[in-house]
């Protein structure tokens, strides 16, 4: 019987945040995957090691899919990580796929899930804390309240979006393009927080829009409420 591919969210960066059920999947299971050359060096890797130091005894299986536009490029890639993946389940052994945050949301993992399902393996994920929710506990401050609706966008992809639908914004991994996004921002009038290496080393937290550095880093997520 072949193997199922479990998606593992590992949450924001805070070991302490992992959830003791993606710890239990992850003692349970023998070979850990994820997306990089040296699995070792991943950044869910840390967090999930930093919670259960026992994978490291673990088979490592490094799924190799590097960041690129291309989107030929892209699905190529990933067709190679989902075979590298089946071949571990022919042999009936599980694979934990550990990703950042919550496997569903912006996930690595979604693009391997979909090919390796589609080829009639058993899929499953475990959620984890998503970063723009441990963001908004380090802000201190509540993401939405009542009937406020809540837009999440992906600010590298969407540097044009006019902020001008009611409610708040969260835009993920907007360090790259930060002159672009505080233009955009400034425009929107918003107040405006962003927490850098939310739960890891380095954590770095903005309480305005004129604190916020123009060379953060990649791992930066804003989170701009109407006033």
């Amino acid at each position: 019987m072949a193997g199922i591919l479990y998606g593992v969210g590992v949450g924001p960066g805070d070991p302490e945040l992992m959830t003791r059920k993606a710890c239990r999947i992850l003692l349970e299971n023998d070979v850990i995957a994820a997306p990089g050359e040296d699995v070792r060096e991943t950044v869910a890797y840390k967090i999930a090691a930093a919670a259960v130091p026992e994978i490291a005894d673990k088979t490592l299986l490094p799924i190799y899919m590097p960041m690129v536009m291309d989107k030929a490029r892209q699905i190529e890639n990933h067709k190679k990580g989902a075979k590298r993946i089946e071949e571990v389940l022919d042999e009936g052994k599980n694979v934990v796929f550990i990703t950042l945050g919550d496997p569903s949301i912006y996930s690595t993992f979604s693009y391997v899930q979909e090919i390796v399902g589609a080829d009639g393996y058993e899929t499953a994920m475990v959620s984890g804390i998503p970063s723009f929710c441990a963001a908004a506990a380090e802000l201190n401050i509540p993401l939405t309240e009542w009937t406020e609706p809540l837009h999440v966008i992906p600010a590298l992809h969407k540097l044009s979006t006019a902020l001008d639908q009611s409610g708040t914004y969260v835009l993920m991994k907007s360090g790259s393009h930060m002159n672009a996004v505080k233009e955009n921002l400034m425009a929107s009038g918003r107040k405006v927080g962003m927490v850098e290496n939310c739960g890891m080393p380095g954590e770095k937290i903005y309480r305005s829009l004129e604190e916020i550095p123009d060379d953060a880093g990649y791992f930066s997520l804003i989170v701009a409420k109407e006033h």
